[in-house]
């Protein structure tokens, strides 16, 4: 069964006790969203994710999206649910307020993404893409494409894509062959096909606006001739409504594992007119401004499916009535005691629960220098705020949703052969999550760009936005009577990520087949310490409340609880990764590939 309540004490516990000291400072800004404010934000978007968005999810995937006449149908619900999303404000809660937005923080944002994302992951790609799509515009476009379409994009009147790969290229962008010929207008013909393009044709919004990577003539071979263009659905009038078909057609909708209910289109441009955004040849750059923006929210997909995927999982543990505790009778008037008695029980649903919580805690400490980073008047803070998202981005996108998608997989074991049949509802959480760990860029790709560029970026200088306040929190805190033991096991994890960091940066120079060949391991380790640092400040937190006598005593002795398992049980992988990376890649390469 899919159960879904807004985990909303905890998310307010990331906003307002477990980040206060991070070192970005507060925003004048942002004064104005006092917590008051935002609690009743996030308590409102609880209600829109569980009241108007859960309902729809199961429903939305066995009916799926249908092509008809090259219009792609949603399934029933979803155009209703987008209407009253769009009319509530929800597409612009961190836009802009020039354009039409809220201006809400980004910690804000992150945290009703996730409640969106557990309830209904294929209705969050509508929305999730046209943000993403702003950024880009906001930051390279013209002022005149600025003033003429972010409005209506950041309203939710109009939805956004990014058309980035083809059939023949994937990931490697430099051959793709989407072309563009200027027009004396100063517009250009696009004609090309692309894949894979989520929310590329539907029926919630009037207009759709795509930005398509294609080539100008005699533009540099690879990814240095690659150009960026906005290229709507609709040829807009004036005055704002939609005019002429613009030659974008649906050629197919994607038959995918999961997300049936978002619209994964492969689309045909036919000599489309499309205005440049940005600089000839430099569309990679504008892309990746709206991909990074994608990554850290694919990320938060990871995180809201993990905790959906819990939620329901605890439900059953505590319903499903199947042998006998190995401690004694629990359930004396009943034939059985629920399985939620058993160890192995216990450790997938404390897994589950540890990885949401770290993660949690992880996207709550980059939304905040995601708003230092735009908000902040101090340069030295920017700067700071600038290097810890660059090195986090990879980080937050690969480890959210490989967990995410253990999560489901953790749900589906809990269930038993009934977690395998579609009637109990979380077979779909594994189908939808793994996804996730594809698009915006393989976890190996999140992986070699973490080693590969964010690491020796500026001579080291992003690693130290992250090892400096772990080190100086470690210092400050590993004399601590009652929590020392956690202390001690984050400090020998600092030390196997400090070690390992040096080891790449030594055989990485010499081969960069051998950093290769640690990035993955890498990521994962500079995970696990990023969730220990945050699990160990919130035990101090937990531990000071309990030691005042407080009054929410249950969720600070769970928060401890949560803690202890984390060191105790997740950790210690910390170990392995440290391990597998000194080994280097001769296991990994040796074999000759005839021998495969």
């Amino acid at each position: 069964m899919q159960v879904y309540e807004a985990p909303l004490r905890d998310m307010k516990f990331v906003l307002h006790e477990l980040h206060t000291d991070d070192g970005f400072g507060n925003l004048e800004a942002l004064e104005e969203f006092t917590p008051d404010l935002v609690d009743a934000i996030l308590e409102e978007a609880a209600k829109v994710a569980q009241e108007v968005l859960l309902p729809l999810n199961r429903s939305g995937d066995i009916e799926g999206c249908t092509l008809e006449n090259g219009v792609v149908r949603t399934p029933k619900g979803f155009k209703e649910a987008y209407d009253l999303f769009r009319e509530g404000g929800w597409c612009a809660l961190a836009s802009d307020p020039e354009w039409g937005g809220q201006g809400l923080p980004e910690q804000v944002n992150k945290m009703t993404e996730e409640m969106i994302c557990s309830a209904n992951l294929s209705f969050s790609l509508y929305p999730g893409l046209t943000h993403g799509g702003t950024t880009a515009i906001e930051g390279y476009a013209s002022d005149e494409l600025k003033q003429f379409y972010l409005p209506k994009m950041v309203s939710g009147e109009w939805s956004g894509t990014m058309c980035l790969t083809e059939p023949h290229c994937g990931t490697d962008l430099g051959m793709l062959r989407t072309k563009a010929v200027p027009q004396g207008d100063g517009s250009c013909k696009i004609s090309g096909a692309k894949i894979f393009i989520s929310a590329g044709e539907h029926d919630l919004t009037e207009n759709i606006i795509h930005l398509v990577l294609a080539r100008l003539p005699d533009a540099p071979e690879g990814v240095k001739g690659i150009s960026l263009f906005l290229v709507p659905k609709y040829l807009p009038k004036d005055d704002g409504t939609p005019g002429p078909a613009n030659g974008v057609s649906v050629a197919a909708i994607e038959h995918k594992m999961g997300l049936k209910a978002s619209a994964t289109c492969q689309l045909n441009f036919d000599e489309s007119t499309g205005w440049l955004v940005g600089t000839p040849n430099k569309g990679m750059e504008a892309m990746f401004k709206m991909m990074n923006t994608e990554r850290v929210s694919v990320g938060v997909q990871g995180l809201g499916v993990g905790e959906a995927a819990y939620q329901s999982a605890v439900w059953y543990a505590k319903e499903r009535l199947q042998g006998r505790s190995l401690s004694g009778v629990k359930n004396p008037a009943g034939p059985a005691d629920p399985i939620i008695v058993h160890p192995d029980v216990r450790r997938m649903l404390m897994t589950m629960r540890a990885y949401n919580e770290g993660c949690r805690a992880i996207s709550g400490w980059v939304s905040r220098a995601l708003d230092a980073e735009k908000f902040s008047t101090d340069p030295e803070v920017k700067q700071r705020a600038e290097d810890f998202i660059a090195l986090m981005t990879p980080v937050v996108k690969a480890l959210f949703t490989d967990l995410g998608f253990e999560s489901a997989n953790l749900s589906v074991q809990c269930y038993g052969g009934h977690g395998y049949i579609a009637e109990s509802g979380v077979e779909q959480y594994a189908r939808d999550a793994r996804i996730a760990m594809i698009y915006e860029g393989t976890n190996g790709i999140q992986a070699l760009d973490l080693v590969g560029r964010k690491l020796p970026a500026h001579m080291g200088r992003n690693l130290r936005s992250f090892f400096h306040p772990v080190s100086e929190f470690i210092a400050a805190h590993k004399e601590d009577a009652n929590l020392g033991k956690m202390f001690e096991a984050l400090e020998k994890a600092f030390g196997a990520l400090q070690l390992s960091t040096a080891t790449i940066a030594q055989n990485g120079m010499a081969d960069p087949e051998e950093a290769a060949a640690a990035a993955t391991d890498y990521l994962r380790l500079i995970g696990l310490v990023a969730m220990g640092y945050c699990f160990a400040k919130a035990a101090l937190i937990a531990q000071g409340k309990l030691a005042e006598g407080t009054e929410e005593a249950g969720f600070y002795k769970a928060k401890l609880t949560t803690a202890r398992f984390f060191f105790d049980r997740i950790l210690p992988q910390a170990t392995a990764a440290f391990l597998a990376i000194k080994s280097g890649k001769a296991s990994m390469m040796e074999m000759e590939t005839e021998a495969f």
